[in-house]
């Protein structure tokens, strides 16, 4: 989804509660960002272990449950099974997206703030394994060189 006012692109995602699993969570944050029920998406498959990112400094805050400097997350491979018109941007008091889109497997990592880009990366290259085997081969990660920040750069080759 697009982050509301921003250019930002984003999977949906989210903290644990005291008291729920990954799984638990990822159900109730897809629910709250984009209004799919547990009836509306398979899953697939899950990471192995924790993925972290960390925010820059800039974007450190302080809320009621301390300093938040990013995230460790388990990332989940779904299978739409509903229907697009299940997809509910203003599902919760709180909307974070105001568009959505499908794209190709590896856009993401294109289309996410820098500093979420190698998390999105890694989580995508361990999920590849769910993929159909007939997908799989024409759906290679990006080979755009980036830069140290992680933003990737324009280079043009000459003939």
């Amino acid at each position: 989804g697009k982050r509301i006012n921003q250019h930002a692109w984003q999977f949906p995602q989210g903290g644990i509660n005291a008291g729920e699993t990954p799984e638990q969570a990822m159900f109730r944050e897809l629910q709250e960002e984009v209004g799919l029920l547990p009836q509306h998406v398979r899953i697939l498959g899950r990471t192995r272990e924790w993925l972290r990112y960390d925010v820059p400094t800039h974007w450190t805050r302080r809320d009621n449950r301390g300093l938040y400097r990013g995230q460790k997350q388990i990332w989940f491979l779904l299978r739409l099974t509903g229907r697009d018109c299940d997809v509910a941007l203003r599902a919760s008091s709180h909307p974070e997206f105001d568009a959505w889109r499908w794209n190709e497997y590896w856009v993401p990592t294109d289309a996410v703030v820098d500093f979420k880009r190698e998390v999105y990366r890694l989580a995508l290259e361990e999920l590849e394994r769910y993929l159909h085997k007939d997908v799989r081969h024409v759906r290679q990660p990006p080979r755009r060189p980036y830069d140290r920040r992680g933003a990737a750069l324009d280079l043009q080759l000459k003939p």
